[in-house]
């Protein structure tokens, strides 16, 4: 069913209508249209053409009769002669509201004039629940709208027969209105109000990325495609991702997505891959759509998984001090708030006593050993004995001379948090178990390690210690490579979600970004926002990740982040980014870009039945087989 109807200028049209709103006139029209059901239309036309030649002449003559003092219509001159009223002549008192009125006219007939016509329509479905009183309801509405334009002119609604091919044709009246530009643009305009009913605001500004920006393909990561011009791919380079990706966006944002796409352009080139999801859902994903023939080279960290698990043990290492100075280090910026000078006393002397045992006796030590080293007289005496440095045995000499409630209070805090990560069987399992079933370097050199360590199932703090021991591991990897020809090293990539969470090594992170790009690690730092880092990781990522990617962002966050983006997108874009949308700040060839907006790409299909063989054959090749005790003193 429908309704429509016109709107005429219900005085002559050389009277203006009210072109100065203190508001938006629109307002009123949105207004009419909100609480349209899903099959219900509402419709404003406006037709507009120019006037010229008899049509202006004639609006002219009546402005000039007007000003002369002669009524601009008939009618009222039929009433008076009919009525023997008396008649006006031009030396009777002026009337002020005819002055008015002449001034108006001639203000509006002194620019170009457009012939308008202006019609509405309502339509709904005829089952409807009372459908005529509806669309008489809803017109009225939107005819009402039009009040606002009351001045010396206004516009009465006529009704429109036939109004569908009226409508669809768009074909104009013998005699449309005429409507100074004023007028037209006061009645036809884009809303102005910030919170106009019914309409979504403008989002991000889309940029289209700069020609320097190449395109996905060999030696090239994907990052999605651009959303404005030509729709092409936006890449990334190997050489320019050596210089570190900055990631940020919100849970659902797409961030997720843009990762598993570098990953898997990683493993699909041979280049390495590490990968930290302390949520879940980028592990499965990956493992989902992995190629079956990278199963010799993964390995997978799951607690979920029913597999055994692989083991990386954190004291094996050849560089002693490094591997004392990484697990001391990460404990510390965890437990900051309870970790103290004599409680990080403790932690290295008997890392290090260990270490230094094994180094002489080639025996097998794991980190389980340092609550039987604290907590055992007998296994300590086994070995003191073969320790040579003299500042480490005047430690042992010391905490055998404390009374045993002295040195339980030493030993606590150690004792605490270690009881409280070994306990748990996964993370025994992973780092405690005996010797490590995988190693790092091959890893690099062209593995994948996926890491899914979900707070859910380990506990926060269990989550934070395997992923930062991992980057421990990782890192010490990397370094090693200053022992090999720099055209010998193979990419490789380290994607961390949550960074935050393990970026705990005793090392300024700029001073880790600046040497991991000679030892071609390109790391992916992903974070929600940036109330997360603490400033030290705020201002090391701002300044040495220098590809940024943005996902939708906060205002507080938009303003800060917008100095990577501006000129081209300022803080307003940051902050109204759509889904699967970004704002990117990237090198190409080592030089910075202007900023520019794309859309990631979606995930392919999944593989029915992937990630099932690719645990399993990963479980298979690298799975822990327990050769140590890991008993627990109590």
């Amino acid at each position: 069913m429908c309704t429509a109807g016109v709107l005429r200028l219900a005085r002559p049209e050389v009277l203006p209508l009210r072109t100065d709103h203190k508001t938006d006139p629109l307002r009123a029209l949105l207004q009419a249209a909100t609480g349209l059901s899903e099959h219900e239309r509402a419709l404003v036309q406006v037709l507009a053409r120019p006037a010229t030649g008899a049509r202006l002449r004639r609006a002219r003559r009546a402005a000039r009769r007007l000003k002369a003092g002669h009524t601009p219509s008939r009618l009222p001159a039929l009433f008076r002669l009919f009525t023997h009223a008396p008649q006006r002549t031009t030396a009777a008192k002026p009337d002020p509201s005819h002055g008015v009125e002449v001034r108006d006219t001639v203000s509006k007939l002194t620019g170009p004039q457009w012939e308008v016509a202006l019609r509405y329509a309502c339509t709904l479905p005829a089952k409807t629940t009372n459908p005529e009183a509806r669309l008489r309801g809803r017109a009225h509405a939107l005819a009402s709208a039009f009040a606002l334009y009351s001045a010396r002119n206004w516009l009465n609604r006529h009704r429109l027969h036939h109004p569908h091919p009226a409508l669809s044709a768009r074909t104009f009246p013998r005699r449309a209105d005429l409507l100074s530009v004023p007028e037209l643009a006061a009645l036809a305009h884009l809303p102005v109000d910030p919170d106009a009913p019914g309409l979504a605001r403008a989002g991000a500004r889309s940029i289209a990325p700069p020609p320097a920006i190449p395109q996905p393909g060999p030696g090239i990561k994907p990052l999605g495609a651009c959303d404005t011009g030509t729709r092409r791919g936006v890449g990334l380079a190997v050489s320019d991702a050596r210089q570190h990706l900055h990631l940020m966006g919100a849970t659902g944002s797409g961030k997720s997505t843009l990762i598993t796409h570098l990953v898997l352009d990683d493993v699909h080139a041979g280049r390495g891959a590490i990968v930290i999801d302390p949520k879940g859902d980028l592990v499965t994903d990956l493992l989902h759509r992995l190629p079956a023939a990278c199963a010799d080279k993964l390995v997978v960290i799951d607690p979920d998984d029913p597999h055994t698990p692989p083991c990386l043990n954190v004291l094996d290492g050849t560089d002693i001090d490094v591997v004392v100075d990484n697990i001391t280090g990460i404990f510390r910026r965890i437990f900051t708030a309870f970790w103290g000078p004599r409680t990080d006393d403790v932690m290295r002397a008997a890392c290090l006593t260990l270490l230094r045992h094994a180094q002489l006796t080639h025996r097998l030590v794991t980190l389980a050993d340092v609550p039987r080293l604290l907590g055992e007289p007998a296994y300590r005496l086994r070995m003191i004995p073969t320790i040579k440095d003299p500042v480490l045995k005047g430690f042992w000499t010391w905490y055998e001379s404390l009374s045993e409630p002295s040195r339980a209070a030493v030993i606590g805090p150690v004792m605490n948090k270690l009881r409280a990560f070994l306990l748990r069987p996964f993370a025994r399992a992973a780092i405690a178990s005996g010797e490590s079933t995988f190693h790092l370097p091959d890893i690099l050199d062209g593995g994948i390690l996926l890491a899914r360590l979900p707070k859910g199932a380990l506990g926060e703090e269990t989550s934070r210690l395997l992923g930062s021991f991992i980057v421990a591991k990782t890192w010490q990897a990397a370094s090693a490579r200053a022992r090999q020809a720099e055209h010998t090293r193979i990419d490789a990539g380290l994607y961390v979600d949550e960074a935050h969470n393990f970026l705990n090594l005793p090392y300024p992170l700029e001073d880790m970004l600046a040497e991991a790009r000679g030892y071609r690690l390109a790391m992916t730092l992903a974070h929600q926002n940036l109330a997360q880092l603490p400033r030290d990781l705020r201002e090391g990522i701002s300044a040495n990740a220098r590809n940024k990617v943005f996902f939708n962002a906060s205002p507080e966050d938009a303003g800060l982040l917008e100095r990577h983006t501006l000129p081209t997108l300022a803080a307003h874009d940051l902050a109204h980014l759509g889904p699967y949308q970004a704002a990117a700040h990237l090198l190409s060839h080592g030089a910075e870009t202007a900023a520019f907006t794309l859309t990631t790409r979606p995930l392919p299909a999944p593989a029915d039945g992937r990630s099932d063989a690719l645990r399993a054959a990963a479980s298979a090749r690298v799975g822990a087989t327990p050769s140590h005790s890991t008993h627990l003193p109590l």
